[in-house]
């Protein structure tokens, strides 16, 4: 199961300050619980479905790729502008870098891979398999 994650910020002791929350209104409380609604149900998610890979021995067909830590425009979903878009690539590029977990030294690019050359040999298995 490869699981591509839209991203989120959800670095939320590095966003916002108490002096700032504490001005904040009704409107502007709504929208900080969304994202991090939004983040912990994305963290759940990938906490369960983890679980159950690790609980069946299979925890290497499993990979979430996901970043957590976007900021300014990247955060925002409906902004498909070419600026923005160029800075979606380059936050894709630098995630590529990074260790899959604080466990592993393995980084995204690397499991990528390894899940890539994964799911070929499954296809030519199962290719194999229909043909007899």
């Amino acid at each position: 199961l490869l699981s591509l994650g839209t991203g989120t910020n959800s670095e939320f002791d590095k966003t916002y300050t108490a002096e700032e929350a504490a001005k904040w209104g009704p409107l502007r409380w709504m929208l900080a619980i969304q994202q991090m609604t939004n983040a912990a149900s994305s963290y759940m998610t990938d906490y369960y479905i983890s679980t159950v890979f690790q609980a069946r021995h299979s925890q290497n067909n499993y990979l979430r790729v996901q970043e957590n830590a976007l900021t300014g425009t990247t955060t925002e979903m409906d902004d498909a502008s070419e600026a923005n878009i160029e800075l979606l690539v380059q936050v894709g590029e630098t995630l590529l870098k990074k260790p899959v977990s604080k466990d592993s030294p393995e980084t995204y690019e690397e499991a990528l891979k390894r899940f890539a050359k994964l799911l070929s040999n499954r296809k030519k298995l199962r290719a194999n398999k229909a043909s007899y």
